[in-house]
């Protein structure tokens, strides 16, 4: 009997399972592809997950397959400099093919011992008090404490549970693939630039050898969106949208994507979760996806982890998605906000030549690479110092960065006046006595800043839990989050 199975080996999957094995929980990922998708739907990493992996020791392996962007106008295409001081140590996107997301998490996921099945597919479910069973396609069954849905926007695990999907249907479509174009490529981009002018979903990206990433409204809404379009549909929209088909041939891949909106009305149902793309779908606008899905992974990991080890504080698990369902929630206005910015029609044009003209106050354009990034998430842990719920950026301390600190998954107390302590709960919080002696950034721009505290107690997420000098105030706040103290209090 394994601990908990993970439906789904994409990149919440195996974030999940990584998590989870920081402590020792038996995990069992059951992807039902036997191969890895080829295709590029994700083209890159946000701020907020870069500092994820970085917390984990994960990402200069993901920075060395990929290339670092400034920060810019990300907010519906809207183009604007990039911003500087940034509150983070890493003020940029990386641009990183999902193919290679992929592999790096579900590598890091079966060297921390995970059990990965390939080719597996989950059919069917049922649960009790005292575990969940799993039976799948070839008709075998496991059995495990708990199961995680992160089987993706048509979710299996979901529609098993019975959980409601509620939201807005897809009002247009999108083309995506990969393709030779054998028109000269200075034609196409000088093409693409004309038609981007009053087309933003519409583009052609060279991957290299003639082959182009390929971006182009569909002719309408399809009846079914899970049948690929063929390489003569996007012939035509080519031809209707650029007055040529670029000599398209030799598809890779085709897709079609849709902008609905949908949010899963709970993420847990008993011993089953779900994650990622199958509690939430929204247009791709602002690459955030894929990135949610590895930050909700970040959330829900070492809470679950705390429910199987029998510390958790009563309701430490629904936090998981009193948290990350408010996030998602924001994530999918501010999509279709992006995706109404960037119609043709008159009124969303008006509206995104005011909104461009805002940006350039540079209070809203943070405001907005905030939403984007992450990097603005504040989970609500109710009153107190600003920074209480907002996750804490790397700081530079004598012994090394904060993130290095962080890389066994526990909780921290960062404590710069060594009078305080987290004594009785040593098995799930290091306490680092130790002095911030710089920054990462050069100023701070969040309201807190969140270095002039004389004590931080961080989550083993980096959302800080609590903030201040005031022992008796830690003492109230750690079994919150960490449960009651062991028997060495």
């Amino acid at each position: 009997m394994f601990d908990v199975i993970i439906a789904g080996g994409g990149p919440t999957g195996s974030m999940l399972a990584g998590e989870l094995r920081l402590h020792g929980v038996r995990v069992l990922v059951l992807e039902k592809d036997a191969e890895p998708a080829p295709y590029v739907r994700s083209l890159g990493l946000h701020t907020r997950s870069l500092e994820v992996l970085d917390q984990r020791g994960l990402l200069e392996r993901f920075l060395a397959h990929g290339r670092r962007f400034p920060i810019g106008g990300h907010f519906a295409g809207i183009d604007k400099p990039p911003l500087e001081r940034l509150d983070t140590a890493h003020p940029y996107a990386l641009a990183i093919p999902q193919p290679v997301t992929d592999r790096l998490l579900a590598e890091h996921a079966a060297e921390a011992g995970a059990d990965v099945r390939r080719g597996r597919e989950l059919v069917g479910l049922s649960q009790d008090e005292d575990g969940v069973s799993a039976e799948l396609a070839d008709g075998t069954r496991v059995r495990s404490r708990y199961l995680v849905g992160c089987d993706g926007g048509r979710s299996t695990v979901r529609k098993l549970l019975g959980v409601a999907f509620p939201g807005e249907p897809a009002r247009t479509v999108t083309l995506l693939g990969e393709m030779e174009l054998t028109e000269d490529p200075a034609a196409i981009a000088a093409v693409v630039a004309e038609v981007r002018k009053t087309q933003l979903v519409f583009g052609a990206i060279p991957l290299g050898d003639g082959v182009y990433r390929v971006v182009v409204p569909a002719e309408g809404v399809a009846e079914d969106r899970a049948v690929p379009p063929t390489v003569e549909e996007f012939g035509r929209q080519l031809r209707a949208w650029a007055g040529t088909d670029f000599g398209v041939r030799s598809p890779r891949w085709l897709s079609r994507f849709g902008d609905a909106t949908r949010l899963a009305e709970r993420y847990r149902a008993g011993r089953v979760l779900l994650a990622g793309d199958a509690a939430h779908i929204h247009p791709p606008a602002g690459g955030q996806g894929l990135n949610r899905g590895i930050q909700d992974a970040f959330n829900l990991g070492w809470k679950l982890a705390a429910e199987l080890g029998g510390w958790a504080p009563e309701g430490l698990l629904d936090s998981y998605e009193s948290e990350r369902r408010p996030v998602a929630a924001d994530v999918l206005d501010n999509t279709r906000a992006q995706m109404e910015l960037m119609s043709t029609e008159p009124g969303p044009q008006a509206v995104r030549r005011l909104l461009s003209e805002l940006m350039d106050f540079e209070q809203v354009h943070r405001y907005l690479i905030g939403k984007i990034t992450a990097i603005g998430v504040r989970y609500d842990f109710g009153e107190g110092h600003d920074l209480l719920g907002r996750r804490m950026r790397d700081v530079r301390l004598k012994r090394g960065r904060l993130y290095e600190l962080m890389r066994g998954g526990r909780g921290l107390l960062l404590d710069q006046t060594g009078r305080l302590s987290a004594g009785g709960w040593e098995d799930r919080v290091d306490t680092v006595v130790d002095t911030v002696v710089d920054t990462v950034v050069d100023t701070v721009a969040d309201p807190g800043g969140g270095l002039d505290v004389p004590a931080v107690l961080l989550r083993p997420d980096g959302h800080v839990a609590w903030a201040g000098d005031d022992q008796r105030e830690l003492l109230d706040r750690l079994p919150r989050w960490f449960g009651a103290p062991g028997r060495t209090a």
